[in-house]
Parts: structure tokens; C-alpha cells; sequence
């Protein structure tokens, strides 16, 4: 019988990446309730993924699995950062800001950074992760998978942005790839 994990998202792309990455543990994930909103009032996104797991941890009184992620641009100082999900309305307005504000710098150095935290069902933070995706920003938009920077994100030694990489690929070396392979073995270990 499988366990239930309430994904803390109304992001239905991080949704399905979560439910690819841990189709096999005996886990089976469902979305947070739609009227629960959590306040991401965190300076990292360690502080936001915790923050979001205790929450909906409490609410639905099931083990909770939050990830938070986002874009960290070298020449913006890290930015936007934490506010990767706030920098626009919409997919496309968040990189036409990011593209506006690189404008033609030679420094496009960025990665992907994700935290994953999972809380039991009492709130408490039970296991924690992170990982991260080294690449650069592109000058404009190629590909049309995945969701969010996808389209201007590049890995150079992949020589494709994750939005013209298979689910496959993206899965093996995605920042919240690196962070779920760090966790499935403890939620592999839970009764």
C-alpha cells in the first residue's frame, strides 16, 4: 500500500517532475490543497522549502515534501534568486526581465539551485537537500519543453537548454534531480 506525500506546489510542472523523479518509492504523491497558500518568507531557499513542508505537513496531517528552487545569475548577484518565481507574472515575462536586465554582458554564468525539505505529519523536519545545476544564460529562447528559465537555460556540456532536452535528460542532472536523489533513500526507509 502505498503512502501518501502532499507535494507543497500549485506549480503543476515542479508536480510532475516530482511525481517522475519518486514514481518508484512507494510514495504516492498528490498536490497541496488548492486554498492553502504559504507565505515564502525565507532569505534562502533551504528556509523556503522548510517552511512550506511544516506547513502543509500541519494542514493536511500527512508527511509533506517542498522544494524550493530557482535561478541564481553570477552577474546579478545571484539574482533573481529566491525570487526567481516573483521576477514577472508569467513565464515569459520572468525572462524578458532576466534577458532586459543581462542585455548584452559576457557574463552568463548562472545555476539552477534546489532545496527539498519533507515534514511528517506532526511539522517537523524530517530529512533536508540541495542541489544544483551549473550553466549559462542564453541571448534568447530555444526550446519548448520544461517550464519556467528552461528555454534560456543552457548546459554547456550538454550542448541544449533544458526546454530541448528530454524529460530523461533534464531528470539526470536537474538541480531538483540532484536534490531527490539525495532524499529517496531516507524516504525509502520510512514506515
Amino acid at each position: 500500500m502505498k503512502k501518501t506525500l502532499v507535494v507543497a506546489t500549485g506549480n503543476l510542472g515542479k508536480l510532475r517532475e516530482m511525481q517522475a523523479y519518486l514514481s518508484d518509492s512507494g510514495w504516492e504523491l498528490t498536490p497541496k490543497p488548492p486554498d492553502l497558500d504559504v507565505n515564502e518568507t525565507g532569505t534562502t531557499f533551504a528556509e523556503n522549502a522548510c517552511l512550506k513542508a511544516v506547513e502543509v505537513a500541519k494542514y493536511t496531517s500527512e508527511w509533506a515534501i517542498a522544494d524550493d528552487s530557482g535561478l541564481g545569475v553570477d552577474w546579478l548577484n545571484g539574482a533573481p534568486g529566491v525570487y526567481s518565481a516573483r521576477y514577472g507574472n508569467t513565464d515569459e515575462e520572468r525572462i524578458g526581465r532576466l534577458l532586459r536586465e543581462l542585455a548584452n554582458t559576457e557574463n552568463r554564468r548562472a545555476k539552477f539551485i534546489c532545496a527539498i525539505a519533507v515534514a511528517n505529519p506532526q511539522g517537523e523536519i524530517i530529512f533536508q537537500s540541495e542541489g544544483s545545476c551549473e550553466g549559462e544564460i542564453l541571448y534568447e529562447v530555444r526550446g519548448d519543453g520544461g517550464f519556467g528559465y528552461d528555454p534560456i537555460f543552457y548546459v554547456p556540456e550538454k550542448k541544449l537548454t533544458f526546454a530541448q532536452m528530454s524529460p530523461e535528460l533534464k531528470k539526470s542532472i536537474s538541480h531538483r534531480g540532484h536534490a531527490l536523489r539525495k532524499i529517496i533513500p531516507q524516504l525509502l526507509g520510512v514506515d
